[in-house]
């Protein structure tokens, strides 16, 4: 082997201290891949910018409105709202009646009476009607016999005044029934008041004759 010089790979001479002479062909093949790749580059930006520029060509010719979200939720409420709005109401001709109001009455106290120290019922009306002593004890049922002791409890306690009341104890009517308010129907009605005296007089005494000897023993009945 020659000193000062070696053999290159494909077997040609080198000189000693240089560097071999690069191979045209690689260099041609070097400069042909930077071109495809550079145009492989160009086309690859183009095809992604070129939505781009549509898009902004785009929004040149025609702003974009810009909704936000409140918004939107309101437009939906009022589309609903037009949606489901119910029709206009119905206009009543009220020119065909008379509307009218009663007051409530107001109640009036009615006096009552006291009994046992209960309070007792309302006092029964006063007699308006007419008639004699006579009619009286005819429709009360009392037997004509009786009618004197009758006749002398009757005067000595009301001097047979169908209104006649005690101040004091509330007695009322013919016989002074105590409490008024015994007496079926009113204590004030003379014929009432006889009746319920005849039932008083028999059930309690036995009969008039007994109810008239204790009176007179007693003063009352």
């Amino acid at each position: 082997m020659t000193s000062g010089a070696e053999l290159t790979p494909r077997g040609s001479r080198a000189v000693a201290g240089r560097a071999p002479a690069a191979d045209p062909r690689w260099s041609r093949r070097r400069r042909v891949v930077s071109v495809f790749a550079a145009v492989a580059a160009v086309g690859m930006a183009g095809g992604a910018l070129a939505p781009l520029g549509t898009s902004l060509a785009v929004a040149q010719e025609k702003p974009v409105e810009v909704v936000s979200l409140w918004a939107d939720s309101r437009g939906d409420a009022q589309a609903l709202t037009t949606v489901t709005e119910p029709e206009a109401p119905v206009s009543l001709d009220r020119t065909g009646f008379t509307v009218y109001v009663t007051p409530k009455p107001t109640p009036t106290p009615t006096p009552s009476e006291t009994t046992s120290g209960t309070s007792s019922r309302a006092t029964p009306v006063r007699y308006s009607g007419g008639g004699s002593s006579s009619d009286w004890l005819a429709a009360a049922g009392i037997p004509e016999s009786d009618w004197g002791y009758v006749d002398y409890i009757v005067s000595r306690e009301s001097g047979w005044n169908p209104n006649a009341t005690n101040a004091s104890s509330g007695a009322c009517g013919l016989v002074q029934a105590y409490p008024c308010s015994k007496v079926p129907g009113s204590g004030y009605d003379p014929v009432d008041n006889l009746s319920w005296a005849n039932g008083y007089a028999v059930g309690r005494y036995g009969s008039w004759a007994e109810a008239h000897a204790f009176w007179t023993s007693n003063h009352w009945w």
